[in-house]
């Protein structure tokens, strides 16, 4: 498995992330041990998760899929096998987004804790909190870099601006800076990083992990009208990706996909791995058949007309 950069933290990664927020919630925890076990044999390293994971799920408080992935590092003997990458900030039952001082050197211990371990390889700012100054929530993770408690640290859905200001503060304070980003991105979802938030961080040399890069199951090809979206739990997200662009990129994916012998979804995490902007996409599994397909996506070498094609169909009206 080829290795890439993540940005400036000294960490290498696969060129995909197993995003761990089916772990003890879609996935049970043995099937959440089985699809480690698989994702890791099959060369890959990197877990994101978050503190919050699966907080949403009735009966569920957060921590869930942080306390399945420690439980499956002290089983296995896995910790050095696995970049961890987790966030904090989201609410977890405050009423607010929270990135202030005191409340990461609370939540980060509570993080190590469930994910039996010392030391978080990478910490993401899940969102944005317009209440706390980012000097604030730097001099926190500074604190923690210090202690050996983070090894790297990062953000998600910063936009330009703010990422901009955040690494400003950096600079000028003598602040950690942020040197991952986490952004929403795939086919049909592109505004918001294309251009500007592309631009700085590939200047900046930040690494970039992408979310939703399936657009929440709709890029696997199998909701293609009103009637499919009762498939799946996730359906009641997708409708709206049912119009006229969304079945443009669909019809180009099924091209790509013959071309290939692929699947529609390997087709589009293939279009992410290939972005010189992108350090890797995170893509989620609760079965053994659809992890494999992840791996294939992994090994799918798209060429210039293959690029094309799926540029041309997913390009923002």
């Amino acid at each position: 498995m080829q290795m890439r950069p993540l940005g400036r933290t000294g960490l290498s990664i696969a060129p995909l992330v197993f995003g761990g927020n089916v772990f003890g919630w879609t996935a049970d925890k043995a099937t959440s041990f089985d699809l480690l076990d698989r994702f890791v044999d099959a060369g890959f390293n990197a877990i994101d998760t978050a503190d919050v994971y699966s907080r949403w799920a009735p009966g569920h408080s957060g921590g869930e899929s942080e306390s399945v992935i420690g439980a499956w590092m002290k089983a296995r003997k896995a910790r050095d096998k696995v970049v961890v990458i987790t966030k904090v900030g989201s609410d977890m039952g405050s009423g607010r987004r929270d990135l202030s001082k005191a409340y990461i050197v609370k939540a980060v211990e509570e993080s190590l804790r469930r994910l039996q371990t010392d030391v978080i390889d990478l910490y993401l700012s899940h969102w944005p909190d317009p209440e706390t100054p980012y000097a604030e929530t730097l001099s926190a993770y500074g604190d923690l870099l210090k202690a050996g408690k983070v090894r790297s640290v990062g953000c998600s859905n910063l936009d330009a601006a703010q990422l901009r200001a955040a690494l400003d503060v950096a600079k000028d304070e003598g602040l950690p800076r942020y040197e991952v980003l986490q952004p929403e991105l795939n086919l049909y979802d592109r505004s918001s990083f294309d251009g500007p938030l592309s631009e700085l961080t590939s200047a900046e040399g930040l690494g970039v992990i992408t979310y939703f890069s399936l657009a929440k199951g709709f890029l696997s090809g199998k909701y293609r009208s009103a009637a499919d979206l009762g498939k799946s739990p996730r359906g009641g997200g997708i409708g709206g990706y049912l119009e006229p662009r969304g079945f443009a990129i669909l019809a180009a994916l099924d091209t790509v996909s013959a071309k290939h012998g692929a699947k529609p979804a390997e087709v589009a995490l293939a279009w992410i791995m290939a972005r010189p902007d992108v350090t890797a996409p995170i893509a989620s599994a609760t079965t053994v058949e659809q992890l494999d397909s992840l791996v294939k996506a992994a090994e799918l070498a798209l060429d210039t007309d293959d690029m094309a094609a799926l540029e041309k169909a997913s390009a923002p009206a």
